[in-house]
């Protein structure tokens, strides 16, 4: 069985591959997948590689499935005698995160669909982990029309 121990948000947290985890809030979009690299510890089976203080060219790959609050705290002050009463509630905003792929390089996803894909479909695909940039290139016969 194949885990990382990885950082988010100054927590840490135990990935395994297929898993599911629930880290604080991340600013990334649903059904994006991102690459964490602040991998403090994998293991492998028998081999268990230590970082110092992080393990180079291993990042932890996975994909953003939803955003959701957790459940509501109350916290409530009283200071008896002095008529003090502060009552008040939060609720804590989360991420939750598929581990796709522990190391590699890039994300190997497997995917039953690959044989349906058409070669023209292969080229749109976006950007793994950042944002997609999407700005019209300006050419020529462009500049011309509208001047």
């Amino acid at each position: 069985m194949r885990f990382a121990i990885i950082e988010s948000g100054g927590k840490q947290y135990r990935a395994v591959e297929g898993g599911l985890l629930e880290v604080d809030r991340l600013p990334v979009e649903p059904g994006t997948s991102i690459k964490l690299e602040r991998v403090l510890l994998v293991a492998d089976g028998e081999n268990v590689t230590v970082g110092t203080p992080v393990v180079k060219d291993t990042p932890v790959w996975v994909k953003v499935l939803e955003h959701f609050k957790g459940e509501k705290t109350i916290s409530f002050r009283y200071r008896p005698k002095k008529r003090i009463r502060v009552k008040r509630g939060h609720r804590q905003e989360y991420t939750r995160l598929l581990v796709q792929q522990i190391g590699g390089s890039e994300l190997m996803v497997k995917q039953a669909s690959t044989a349906e894909e058409t070669p023209a479909a292969a080229g749109n695909e976006e950007p793994v982990g950042g944002e997609a940039r999407s700005r019209p290139e300006a050419t020529s016969d462009a500049v011309a029309q509208t001047g």
